[in-house]
């Protein structure tokens, strides 16, 4: 049998090719390791300047309190929307009926739906009838819609709405009207033992411990940060916001099961300052009121549209309150305001100048855009009717009247608040009605 020969390789060459293959993989493991030490350092160096950045303090703007000045001044030059011409949707309203079209209706049998006499937490500067006024039909006035009744208030049922909620009214002193309004028809079912009031505060809270709820009051007229958030001191010779800064009081509101906000007037007394957070020299921009405010509803939308699940959170937001200043509009001639009025008035449709037609376009626009977070009580065509609803004289003030003042008393009469019992029950109705 033929055997096959095989050529054996040279020794020399497989030595040279051993070589070779261990020269190269000396050479890959150096560069492997060079490689990782390279990335280990760049990592290590990463951790270090991110652990301090984290450690670098961040530089936080103070509070605004009624102290706070602007270093200096000058023209707002952001973009403004020219409200006074466009059209309104005054009153619009989705559902079957519009409940704030209607009239005033005398109803003596009825209302009032508590006594002012009997609600221990009753504001003095509410108190009309405490305050001398002796006419008292102001009372019993019934809202009564064109098209439909409004749902008979029920305060039984109302706390079965409110069992384990927090219930929470922000905004000014004619929200802090509602907030009593809403307490005074609430508290008289819950034995005096059971219910408590803290000491007034920014944030003043109303508990009833049979229904495990709270019916809260937060001072914030201007819904963002500003310097008059102090809920005693804020008579101030100017008005300075922190048109950015919506925060600090959403993290007290955030909690709330069912909110009801207002604001309004406090953007009626002159220009605004603008104090943003950004800003580290106190330099102010002055802007009007309008534009003030509109920046102030745009901060607010957005936390509404980035916080509220509509499913867990009721929102409402309250209208203009409208002020009775000049007599002259409801009656031609007149030099009044809206002392020693007695009755509503009438006239369908009036609209006075208390109301801003622009303002209510503003906020309009905004809330339009938020109609699954929030819902609407326009409560201002209603009271614009009850010209004889606020507490004019009838009321006590804080600072000393001088005898000049008291012989004219138009001259220091209220026009802009309300008497209760009286017209905020009445929101408090529209209220207990969508909940």
């Amino acid at each position: 049998m033929q055997r096959w020969n095989k050529k054996k390789p040279p020794f020399a060459l497989l030595a040279i090719i051993f070589c070779v293959f261990i020269v190269i993989s000396i050479l890959y493991n150096v560069q492997h390791i060079q490689e990782i030490h390279e990335n280990q350092v760049d990592n290590h160096r990463y951790h270090h300047h991110q652990a301090s950045v984290k450690r670098k303090p961040s530089k936080q703007s103070p509070d605004l309190d009624s102290f706070t000045t602007c270093s200096s001044t000058r023209k707002y030059s952001g973009p403004t929307s020219d409200w006074a011409s466009r059209r309104s949707e005054n009153g619009r309203w989705k559902g079957s009926c519009d409940v704030f079209s209607g009239k005033w209706v005398f109803d003596n049998s009825s209302y009032p739906l508590y006594e002012e006499s009997n609600c221990p937490y009753m504001s003095d500067q509410l108190a009309c009838r405490k305050h001398g006024r002796s006419d008292l039909r102001y009372q019993n006035w019934r809202w009564q819609p064109h098209d439909c009744n409004l749902k008979r208030w029920n305060v039984t049922e109302m706390w079965e709405k409110l069992r384990g909620k927090k219930l929470m009214f922000v905004g000014d002193s004619l929200n802090r009207g509602q907030w009593i309004s809403m307490v005074c028809l609430l508290q008289s079912v819950i034995p005096a033992n059971k219910r408590s009031m803290s000491p007034n505060a920014q944030l003043t809270i109303f508990r009833a411990e049979e229904y495990n709820a709270t019916v809260e009051f937060l001072w914030a007229p201007l819904l963002v940060e500003s310097n008059s958030d102090d809920p005693v001191n804020h008579r101030l010779d100017e008005r300075i916001i922190r048109p950015d800064s919506i925060l600090k009081h959403a993290s007290k509101w955030n909690t709330a099961d069912i909110l009801v906000f207002n604001t309004y007037l406090w953007w009626r007394q002159g220009p605004v300052k603008l104090l943003r957070s950004s800003e580290e020299n106190g330099v102010c921009e002055v802007l009007d009121g309008l534009g003030a405010m509109e920046l102030a509803m745009e901060a607010w939308a957005k936390w509404m549209q980035s916080s509220v699940d509509p499913l867990k959170k009721r929102v409402f937001f309250v209208t203009m309150s409208p002020t009775h200043l000049w007599s002259r509009e409801w009656n031609d001639g007149s030099g009044g305001n809206c002392y020693s009025e007695i009755y509503p008035i009438h006239t369908e449709g009036y609209w006075g100048s208390g109301s801003d037609l622009a303002t209510m376009r503003m906020v309009e626009s905004v809330l339009s855009r938020l109609s699954s977070e929030v819902s609407i009580l326009n409560i201002t065509q209603l009271s614009e009717y009850r010209k004889d609803g606020h507490p004019s004289i009838y009321r006590k003030f804080w600072e000393e009247l001088s005898p000049q003042l008291l012989a004219n008393p138009t001259s220091y009469s209220d026009c802009i608040h309300w008497c209760l019992p009286g017209v905020p029950d009445v929101w408090n109705e529209l209220l207990f009605q969508f909940l």
